[in-house]
């Protein structure tokens, strides 16, 4: 009866390790914050892709927690506008931080 006591308390201590080990702070994603990100990340590329005025190739593209990070090296000055207003527009961004320079 104990050797069963002590391996439940064992494994309920080892389920709540790793459901913490999984919990999102500050400076991590949680497990679900990370595929979320993932998908706004690929759908703001595509946005990049379907517009004319922006070379794709040229932007590259950062999601942590909602916020994307847009940074390279860009053609013109309205590549960039355009740029964070395609990002703005996607579903789920919080906000958008521009590191981009024109060349």
């Amino acid at each position: 009866m104990r050797l069963a006591h002590f391996l439940t308390s064992l494994l309920a201590s080892i389920l709540v390790v790793a459901l913490v080990a999984c919990a999102p702070t500050a400076k991590r994603e949680g497990a679900g914050e990370y595929v979320d990100d993932s998908l706004i990340t690929t759908k703001v590329k595509a946005a990049l892709v379907g517009d004319p005025n922006v070379k794709a190739t040229e932007v590259n593209v950062e999601t942590f927690k909602g916020v994307v990070q847009l940074s390279g090296f860009v053609s013109s000055r309205e590549s960039i506008q355009k740029a964070i207003d395609l990002a703005r527009g996607v579903s789920g961004v919080r906000g958008v931080k521009n590191d981009m320079v024109v060349k």
